[in-house]
């Protein structure tokens, strides 16, 4: 069983956005660890804003309400045309959403008082029943000139992984990745779901660890400054090569007989090429040939290309001729 996000937020199934909202302001009130000292408030009031997080997005609902926690984090549903599934991974800062909800990271300067007894009732708004009337004025004067005077926080970077070949770091390439997400409608208060197509320009020799960022191209609502979406370039594995940074590492598999006696190797390279690689000399274990200008552009003079390195692995025979045997006595070195 997954989790009950309804549940958590004490809420019906049919809950509207209004209802959402409603019960995420005074369930995030109650436990938030500022004024909930209990241990395990902390952990509450995270499942809280995950629970807000997927039930007030309708693209994230509508999958959870059909395939549930699991089916909405696994990929149970389809995002559209293109034959993906929908993957759901809560960001995993719940002040975040707190900050982002209220238009700030504390907004119990305006809805408590100091002086208010702590009470248990679930009622986050029950200390308003302690003041007069200029009070509650007074304190919603302060509450808009804050809304209008405070700084606005920018959501946490979303982080993702782009897995390139050698090729493509060796020709250049671009990458197109679509991405979901929210937007304000033109009264500046309710928001959309809307999908984007990033174009993600893959320069020649880029090295791994390169970070590719889209500034703001996160969530947008009314309060928050929307997050940077950040790609980090990450290899995947060759067939053939290893890259040593702008060098490439090829090893080539021969016999003994060939190590011994001599040979050509063909040694294939990343644009589709082979070169015939004569070896005349014994081919020891470690020994290592270079061919000079076959390896990876350089990132910041594309022209230039590391090496192609040639590493070599003897294969010797599981078994030989008591003749042969007897001949390699003979006639091989004994040091």
């Amino acid at each position: 069983m997954g989790k009950d996000y309804y549940k958590i937020l004490g809420i019906q199934t049919s809950a509207n956005e209004d209802e959402i909202k409603k019960a995420y302001r005074k369930m995030a009130l109650k436990y938030h660890p500022d004024k909930n000292k209990d241990p395990s408030a902390e952990e509450k009031f995270k499942e809280i804003a995950e629970a807000y997080d997927v039930l007030s997005d309708p693209k994230k609902r509508a999958v959870y309400d059909q395939y549930g926690e699991e089916g909405l984090k696994t990929g149970g549903g389809p995002s559209g045309g293109s034959g993906n599934t929908f993957h759901y991974t809560f960001h995993g800062d719940p002040h975040a959403t707190f900050a982002s909800f209220f238009g700030g990271s504390n907004p119990f300067d305006i809805f408590f008082s100091t002086n208010a007894d702590t009470n248990d009732n679930d009622d986050p708004f029950s200390a308003f029943s302690r003041f007069s009337f200029s009070g509650i004025n007074g304190i919603h004067r302060r509450h808009q000139e804050s809304l209008h005077t405070r700084r606005r926080i920018q959501d946490p970077p979303i982080i993702h992984e782009l897995k390139v070949s050698l090729e493509e770091i060796y020709h250049g390439s671009t990458k197109r990745m679509k991405i979901t997400r929210r937007r304000l409608n033109a009264d500046g208060r309710t928001m959309r779901t809307e999908d984007k197509i990033l174009n993600i320009v893959i320069k020649r020799g880029w090295k791994e660890g390169t970070k590719i960022t889209f500034p703001k191209e996160g969530d947008v609502t009314p309060d928050n400054i929307p997050a940077d979406i950040i790609f980090i370039l990450k290899y995947k594995p060759h067939s053939h090569f290893k890259r040593d940074g702008t060098n490439v590492i090829y090893t080539a598999n021969i016999s003994l007989k060939e190590a011994l006696c001599g040979c050509t190797v063909n040694i294939p390279t990343i644009d589709g090429r082979v070169i015939p690689l004569p070896c005349s000399d014994i081919i020891k274990p470690g020994t290592v040939k270079r061919l000079r200008g076959e390896g990876l552009p350089f990132s910041k003079a594309p022209f230039q290309r590391g090496d192609l390195i040639v590493e070599f692995k003897i294969r010797f025979p599981d078994r030989i001729a008591p003749q042969t045997r007897l001949l390699l006595k003979q006639h091989l070195p004994c040091s």
